[in-house]
């Protein structure tokens, strides 16, 4: 069976479903964190029209997650994030403001608080989450170094504000679940040492229930797809950005 298929996306929340986990909003898990629980976050980098369908799949089964949204045009889509909200997710800002602004703190700030008010006409956000921005130096989360986001209203951001050796963090990030090596910045520190190269091999570990009680699930809704091309284009677009990021990581 093919991976980062939306009919493997679906096997594998059902599979999550079966095994007595709860979904939560990255929100809701700030306020109230369940016992057994799934925080099922979406990083819309790209094809926001992909997040929409990831966003049905989830409402027919009675899931809530969390979407980030950049401010570009490929990831802000109106349209879409209105759709996104209407079926009972959480959007939030995907913030890369310090590397747009090339390291300016000033007009860092002052940009990420025009673009949280523009979100907040959509959804009354109060999380955030980094955008990687690999081909920058700059490690956006360094804005909080000078700020205080918590200033903005802001709850929660998972890099700050989840303890990653009690919630067992997946991401398919590099189109894999095994991709760190691959990664600029989505990465953790963790005791956790379970790492699964397939979705198959997820949800293999939950039937067997070998999981901790809580997770963190990342996705990047470009890269899940039934159609063949796209699901073609994806794959080779992202063995191209994985090398790329290779490289930067080892200069």
């Amino acid at each position: 069976m093919r991976d980062f298929t939306l009919y493997q996306y679906t096997n594998l929340l059902k599979t999550f479903l079966g095994n007595g986990y709860t979904f939560q909003t990255f929100e809701q898990f700030i306020q109230s964190p369940s016992e057994k629980v799934v925080v099922l976050r979406h990083d819309v980098d790209l094809k926001a029209v992909n997040s929409l369908r990831t966003a049905e799949i989830e409402h027919q089964l009675g899931i809530a997650g969390s979407y980030y949204f950049r401010v570009i045009p490929q990831s802000n889509n109106p349209e879409v994030i209105t759709k996104i909200v209407g079926l009972g997710h959480e959007i939030g800002y995907h913030y890369e403001d310090l590397s747009l602004f090339k390291g300016n703190f000033q007009l860092s700030i002052h940009h990420f608080e025009k673009q949280l008010n523009y979100f907040r006409c959509f959804y009354p956000v109060i999380t955030i989450c980094m955008h990687g921005s690999p081909l920058s130096k700059i490690d956006n989360r360094s804005l909080w170094d000078k700020y205080n986001y918590r200033d903005f209203g802001i709850i929660g951001e998972p890099y700050f504000d989840v303890d990653f050796n009690t919630v067992l963090y997946l991401t398919d990030t590099g189109r894999r679940w095994d991709g760190s090596r691959f990664s600029v910045r989505d990465k953790v520190n963790t005791h956790f040492t379970q790492r699964f190269k397939a979705t198959d091999d997820i949800i293999a570990a939950i039937t067997a229930k070998t999981l901790p009680s809580k997770i963190m699930v990342t996705v990047h809704p470009q890269r899940w797809t039934d159609n063949y091309v796209d699901w073609s284009k994806e794959l080779l677009l992202q063995n191209l950005k994985n090398a790329v990021k290779s490289f930067l990581i080892k200069r």
